[in-house]
């Protein structure tokens, strides 16, 4: 039984330099000791796990130290990506052309190859997903942890950051994911971890894949993306899996981003647990009132964004108990697990959050969170 707010974050923390610039490396094609990859990314693993329980996090994550950013790893696990394809720059930063230079002057825009889709897309190997598991679990067994949450990227998003140049249409390459993320998703569960799925396309994708469409014909489009994520979790438990949405982890206008009462029909369509999203943003912090007229369906958790993921401000542990108790107060303290909105580095070697400061925003979320369970169960 549940007797507190427990809190958790997105996923990716920051990465040490030495496992950055390796990462690096191996894309660009440069020889890199796997030996000497393996060990510094087992290390950077034990590291995050430490730091993580040192902060109060009570569900952690590996940080997705092996990743150079959370959609596409994919390409060393599955087949069917080659090349670079041209970058998808969000709408809204379109509409202000000198901020976007000056946020990618400042190393907001990651550089680094997202391959196409140039053929069959299908399993190549899961070898780097079970070396990801056996660190993950090492670190958690050090650190004292019972159980942690580990990333994967939705058929959707991956089709976000790597276009199709192969199927015949979207719909049969997001077809063609499915049926190959979700050997992942399986592996991931039956190895006893929480699987957390990545699907930023649901939100940020109107900005970029489905930047010519309407609103309307956005929603419409991503119910296909929402359709052909369930069927790659066929079979497994909600309970095992949380979803993650955003709008984008970038500072910015914000100001085309679909609003959340619109998306949620859809997205709670999707068979997880738990939904995570972005609630502290000044774009969004204000939508936790659409839960006042959402009936989440019965047992399904929320995982609001308590902190802004975008900005070197730490949060004051009373204002993140009054963001959370604003969420307890409608859906009921048993249903919310105070989050953050975004990944802290998103893509290795960056993240608009200093590293120092990332680990004084999850003390602050935990000192929260004990505030808002000693109001919520006094």
């Amino acid at each position: 039984m549940i007797d507190r707010i427990l809190t958790t974050h997105v996923g990716s923390l920051p990465r040490p330099k030495d496992v950055s610039d390796m990462l690096f490396a191996r894309t660009a094609g440069e020889h890199v000791d796997e030996a000497a990859f393996e060990a510094a990314v087992a290390f950077a693993v034990n590291d995050v796990v430490d730091k993580q329980k040192n902060a109060g996090v009570d569900v952690p994550s590996d940080g997705e130290m092996s990743k150079i950013s959370y959609a596409t790893y994919i390409s060393e696990r599955l087949t069917g990506f080659s090349g670079d394809s041209p970058r998808r720059i969000p709408a809204d930063l379109l509409q202000v052309p000198r901020f976007m230079q000056r946020l990618a002057k400042g190393g907001g825009t990651p550089n680094y190859k997202r391959p196409c889709c140039t053929g069959e897309i299908r399993v190549r190997t899961m070898a780097p997903l079970n070396t990801d598991i056996a660190h993950f679990q090492a670190a958690l067994k050090t650190s004292g942890y019972i159980n942690g949450f580990m990333n994967a990227a939705a058929p959707g998003v991956i089709a976000l950051f790597q276009p199709n140049e192969h199927y015949a249409n979207d719909d049969d390459y997001l077809e063609a994911l499915a049926a190959a993320m979700r050997v992942e998703f399986e592996t991931m569960v039956a190895a006893g971890l929480t699987l957390q799925v990545d699907s930023p396309d649901l939100a940020l994708g109107r900005q970029t894949m489905y930047a010519d469409s309407s609103e309307d014909e956005f929603i419409h489009r991503i119910a296909f993306h929402v359709e052909v994520l369930n069927r790659a979790l066929v079979g497994i438990s909600p309970d095992k899996v949380r979803l993650h949405l955003c709008w984008g982890n970038y500072e910015g206008p914000h100001t085309m981003d679909v609003p959340l009462a619109r998306l949620l029909p859809e997205v709670l369509k999707i068979n997880v647990g738990a939904l995570s999203f972005e609630g502290a943003n000044p774009r969004h912090a204000h939508e936790w009132a659409v839960f006042k007229d959402t009936k989440l369906p019965e047992g399904k958790v929320i995982i609001p964004g308590i902190l802004d993921s975008s900005t070197n401000y730490v949060e004051h542990p009373d204002l993140i108990a009054e963001r959370i108790m604003r969420y307890a107060d409608l859906v009921g303290r048993e249903r919310v697990m105070a989050g953050s909105d975004c990944g802290f580095s998103s893509f290795a070697g960056s993240g608009a959050v200093d590293p120092d400061i990332v680990w004084m925003k999850l003390a602050s979320l935990t000192e929260g969170a004990a505030r808002a369970t000693k109001r919520l169960w006094s």
